[in-house]
């Protein structure tokens, strides 16, 4: 390394931007101006196209809020991941519903995973198929696991799981002092 930085705090600039998007910007809350940092990237032009056109189909204001997201994705993402820690997320299954044979081991596969998964919502969908949400919470090790069991199930036919590290409150209280202050508040 030559002591030159290569993170550098981002300067305030409107690069000449129409007033209408100086105005949409003043009503959004403001970044801390610390706390972001310039990157130079070099990208084949086929694909700075290609980003080009979806931040222009998400009406973004630029491509650092494309990239920023992309990025968040990935870092998300456990497979990705060889960070320990909670995630939160969904999982999207698809599958051909022949029987009720098929729901009972779905079912049945999440209670087995109670503390990870949160909720679920089912949907019918044409052609004897269905369409399950789960949101859940957990140690990555915990939410492969559970994606992995899921996939067991020969009716599925399609899985996606999506997770964030942010995560959901506390949704019970687990300790009697808990309990006993949750009381009092309802009191």
């Amino acid at each position: 390394m030559n002591g030159r930085m290569l993170i550098e705090p981002v300067p305030p600039c409107d690069h000449g931007a129409p007033f209408e998007d100086l105005a949409r910007d003043a009503m959004k809350p403001q970044q801390d101006l610390s706390q972001l940092a310039r990157i130079g990237i070099s990208l084949p032009r086929k694909l700075l196209t290609q980003l080009d056109e979806m931040v222009a189909e998400r009406n973004l204001p630029g491509r650092s809020q494309l990239i920023a997201e992309l990025i968040r994705h990935e870092l998300a993402d456990p497979e990705n991941s060889q960070e320990e820690g909670v995630l939160a997320g969904t999982i999207t299954l698809i599958y051909k519903a022949e029987s009720g044979r098929v729901r009972h081991a779905l079912a049945k596969l999440q209670s087995e995973f109670l503390k990870e998964v949160i909720s679920s919502q089912h949907v019918f969908l044409e052609e004897d198929k269905s369409l399950e949400v789960l949101l859940v919470q957990g140690s990555t090790e915990r939410l492969n696991a559970l994606c992995d069991r899921l996939r067991s199930v020969r009716a599925v036919q399609q899985l996606k799981l999506v997770t964030t590290r942010t995560l959901l409150p506390p949704l019970h209280a687990h300790s009697a002092t808990e309990q006993e202050a949750a009381q009092r508040r309802a009191s």
